[in-house]
């Protein structure tokens, strides 16, 4: 099929995008995350507070080895990794429904700029003391009786958008 090896991914160019997992409960969702993040290139996924890491069983029965491929750390804090990667010059994107949200089709990321996504805990969103210190909120746009959708799904959508829209050089 084409596709590269661990190697190979390892050492070749990657979006400049982190994705920041605020307090995200089920392992499956941080395989889910991780695998996703292998299939778009994206350059690390930093896991905070509660946040299980690999090797939890959960996350490696779905990541299907993306945490071999897709650089991650660990944090205590979920402010911590902010702070790291706004003094890096990352633009700080969380994914949540706030009256200032911009919906995500009317977001343009800019190519010349690094991203961090953070996603939020699958009950409780992204703690308040991360919205405040976005630069952004973004909302994925639901027409449905339901007003949020799975943490996996939601990064999937946001993370595809920004693949879409930055592309690889």
């Amino acid at each position: 099929m084409g596709r590269m090896s661990e190697s190979d991914f390892v050492n070749t160019s990657k979006l400049k995008v982190v994705v920041v997992l605020d307090n995200i409960r089920s392992g499956l969702n941080v395989g889910s995350v991780l695998r996703t993040c292998d299939a778009f290139r994206l350059e690390a996924v930093y896991m905070c507070g509660i946040t299980a890491c690999p090797p939890q069983k959960d996350i490696l029965k779905s990541s299907l080895g993306a945490e071999k491929t897709v650089e991650w750390r660990h944090f205590n804090d979920t402010m911590e990794a902010l702070e790291q990667l706004r003094a890096w010059g990352y633009t700080i994107c969380s994914l949540e429904q706030t009256e200032s949200a911009t919906m995500l089709q009317n977001f343009q990321p800019e190519k010349e700029k690094a991203y961090a996504i953070v996603l939020g805990n699958e009950v409780r969103g992204v703690s308040q003391e991360v919205v405040d210190t976005s630069d952004v909120c973004l909302e994925v746009p639901m027409q449905g009786t339901k007003h949020s959708l799975n943490v996996s799904v939601c990064a999937g959508i946001v993370l595809w958008h920004f693949f879409s829209q930055l592309g690889l050089k």
